[in-house]
């Protein structure tokens, strides 16, 4: 794929702005501004009107054109896009800037939480329940149950790693092991943002009473600057390959891999459009069955004195994982699921990245920006590394590919942030277990965020 390039995106001939040509892209932005800045009669309380109506469409395009304007740019920014998250952070730290100082009206503010993170529309629903389902749903089975006896504990032993040297670094800061533990290992180590960071803030606002915003400020700052450590930190364990052969399987992550190798062949079923609708529906009705078991957990837990709760987010990763291992869903309801999913994660995200950042305060992303914070996230990408080289070979894993994808792969923003590791280690054929770390991997640390903040979150 060809690398992206401001000339084709200010090409008139091209269509570049999110499948859209320039003066289209431009014709759209005028009218997103007069909807949003351009006062209009007055509204009940006789105060001035605006064209804004805040309904699920009309909002989804708003953000969409704020975050077309800001993504593709940040995706062609040299540095910025390498390392610290091009265009899905760059829409997040414009659009807080525009929230943080007034810079949007009051009213398109109430709308955009409405839109993200409040009934009756809340896109948040929609969005982490469509990447759970098609991500965890579209796993090869066969890979599901080896690598649960097999890789899993691979990662369990980085996260371990990562937590041990994160709590140490914050001792010395005079950081609780749970502040770092709820704070810095669960953003880091959980996924990446859209199915990591964004589903946590939400357990988190569950149990607190707090915005989710309040949480993803901080979180998101901490995964950004883990993300840039982790993709430098490839480029050395590459480095380290070559110095140390006796480390590295040159791309090959199991040794003796004729007798052990596990495969992600994901869906390789062409989907309809049917079977991805019957995905969403499917997505729907395992959102629906696993909010009455969390509710009935949560009734459970209250008359058996139970201090900790479940989320609805850790039942569907666990109803999404029996339906894949039972072997009970179509190849092409998979197909289906793993297109949905395709569409969430990777044409919506600037959108609910726009949204998100319209409801944080700017402020507190430049104050997590500490020497202390960058330490201690250091301090987590290295112990989830160190700890896995230390004991893959006894585990049948080639040091550096293990810490690579079991570490890095962890420890990094989730998907995108996998194709830049990989990049930078040179280790792109191990993207099948990169996938395995940012999804299964991911989906056990909501379940173990779940439990922590039912427990310390106040």
């Amino acid at each position: 794929m060809a690398k992206k390039n401001f000339k084709e995106l200010f090409d008139p001939k091209e269509s570049k702005w999110g499948g859209i040509s320039l003066p289209m892209f431009l014709a759209a932005l005028v009218v997103v501004v007069i909807m949003v800045y351009v006062p209009f009669g007055l509204d009940k309380e006789g105060n001035p009107g605006s064209f804004l109506r805040p309904n699920f469409l009309i909002m989804f395009s708003a953000l969409a054109i704020f975050g077309l304007l800001f993504g593709e740019i940040g995706d062609r920014i040299p540095i910025w896009n390498d390392f610290i998250g091009g265009g899905t952070i760059l829409v997040f730290f414009m659009a807080a800037v525009f929230g943080t100082y007034g810079l949007v009206p009051e009213k398109f503010m109430k709308a955009v939480d409405v839109f993200y993170n409040k009934q009756p529309v809340n896109f948040l629903e929609m969005f982490i329940p469509a990447l759970i389902v098609g991500s965890v749903l579209t796993v090869d089975r066969k890979t599901l149950i080896k690598s649960i006896s097999g890789y899993i504990p691979l990662i369990i032993v980085g996260v371990f790693g990562a937590s041990v040297c994160g709590m140490a670094v914050g001792f010395i800061f005079g950081k609780t092991p749970q502040d770092v533990m709820m704070n810095y290992v669960l953003p880091i180590m959980g996924g990446g943002t859209g199915a990591g960071a964004i589903p946590m803030s939400e357990m988190w606002s569950s149990k607190t009473g707090r915005p989710a915003s309040e949480w993803f400020a901080f979180a998101i700052s901490i995964l950004s600057i883990a993300n840039v450590f982790a993709i430098i930190t490839g480029a050395l364990l590459k480095k380290l390959g070559e110095v140390k052969p006796n480390l590295t399987g040159n791309g090959e992550l199991i040794i003796d891999n004729s007798k052990e190798a596990i495969r992600d062949k994901e869906v390789e079923v062409k989907p309809e459009l049917t079977d991805t609708t019957a995905a969403f529906i499917l997505t729907g009705i395992l959102l629906m069955t696993a909010h009455i078991l969390g509710e009935l957990w949560s009734a459970f837990a209250k008359s058996h004195n139970i201090d900790f709760e479940l989320h609805r987010l850790v039942f569907l990763i666990l109803l999404t994982m029996f339906l894949n291992i039972a072997n009970v869903v179509p190849d092409k309801l998979k197909a289906g699921a793993k297109r949905m999913q395709t569409f969430f994660s990777k044409h919506t995200i600037w959108i609910l990245m726009a949204a998100v950042g319209f409801t944080t305060d700017v402020k507190e992303i430049g104050a997590a920006l500490l020497p202390s914070n960058v330490l201690i996230a250091l301090a987590i990408v290295f112990g989830a590394v160190g700890f896995i080289m230390l004991v893959a070979r006894k585990m049948k894993f080639y040091p550096i590919e293990a810490a690579i994808t079991a570490g890095l792969c962890m420890a990094n923003r989730g998907g995108a942030g996998d194709v830049a590791v990989l990049g930078a280690a040179d280790r792109m054929d191990l993207m099948s277990f990169a996938q395995i770390s940012s999804r299964i991997g991911g989906a056990m640390m909501l379940v173990f965020g779940s439990v922590l903040f039912s427990i310390f979150a106040s």
